[in-house]
């Protein structure tokens, strides 16, 4: 049975964000899997950085009832996010459900999102997340939330209701509600790509815990199940850079900066390993701790 609260969650309005760059053919399929849902998206933004492979075409001829903010520059993920975000709670909507190109909803994705955030102790929460596999079915390494396992009380709540509470998640297939907007503002547009995701949310839900609802899923359609901080990537220089302007920001409590800091030693030392020979990643892994170090948190 459905009770009163979950009525009145799936009564509130949805947008879909999602972002995208010079990826057409996995955003057709993301599109396609969002018009299946059981329970309607109220609306979709497509927000296109600065696409040269004709995305922008694509979802205006396919899809037409889809919004599209086309913006002039690429502006990563990062500053997509915030622009999407924006743009939605200006259109008034309850629930921001962000996610990249690449991420893949099953049909009752969004139905089971909205019944498990129904179900959460302490009244609506300010996000919910999905279960995030990759193609195999495996939980995708890049998007697994960190538990809020310093309260035994949350965890122990959200157990009970067959939620996990955390805090912090990444952007696939992320909700937001629009009072985490009102009272926490928006991400920072200017991390660019990776981390701005875990700075948002961590600092949303330093105060109140959100939810993994583990019956919503989706798939993270990468080419490989790499973690996050790939030590393989040219990008490792906003993993460094973007930590440190976590580490120095206020998302975090005292004791769990010494955690996040840890986490980043590892990484950077990892990189480290893996690239000892190339001087030019050594080089730009400096650049992101000196900017990360030096730049406005």
């Amino acid at each position: 049975m459905v009770g009163p609260h979950a009525s009145r969650q799936a009564a509130e309005s949805v947008c879909a964000v999602v972002v995208t760059h010079n990826r057409r053919d996995l955003l057709r399929r993301c599109l396609a899997a969002l018009a299946e849902q059981q329970r309607p998206v109220d609306e979709v933004l497509v927000v296109d950085n600065a696409s040269s492979d004709d995305t922008s075409a694509m979802v205006r001829a396919e899809h037409p009832d889809v919004q599209l903010l086309r913006l002039e520059e690429n502006v990563g993920g990062a500053g997509g996010f915030h622009r999407g975000l924006a743009w939605a709670h200006a259109r008034g909507h309850d629930w921001s459900w962000l996610m990249d190109d690449d991420t893949f909803t099953l049909p009752d994705t969004l139905a089971a999102l909205l019944e498990g955030g129904a179900r959460a102790p302490g009244g609506r929460p300010p996000i919910l997340a999905s279960q995030v596999q990759w193609k195999d079915g495996t939980l995708h390494p890049m998007n697994v939330p960190l538990p809020r396992w310093r309260s035994a009380v949350d965890i122990a709540e959200g157990v009970a209701r067959g939620l996990l509470a955390l805090r912090y998640a990444t952007f696939v297939s992320v909700a937001v509600h629009r009072d985490a907007v009102d009272r926490h503002g928006l991400p920072r547009a200017h991390f660019f790509i990776w981390g701005d995701d875990v700075e948002f949310t961590a600092r949303v839900m330093r105060e109140r815990p959100g939810y993994l609802v583990p019956e919503s899923r989706v798939y993270h359609w990468t080419a490989s199940p790499h973690p996050a901080a790939n030590p393989d990537s040219d990008r490792f220089y906003y993993h460094a850079r973007n930590s440190l302007l976590i580490l120095r920001g206020g998302c975090f409590t005292p004791i769990e900066r010494v955690d996040y800091g840890r986490f980043f030693l590892r990484t950077v030392l990892e990189y480290a390993r893996v690239n000892r020979a190339d001087r030019r990643r050594l080089a730009l892994l400096a650049r992101g701790v000196r900017d990360g170090l030096t730049q406005a948190p």
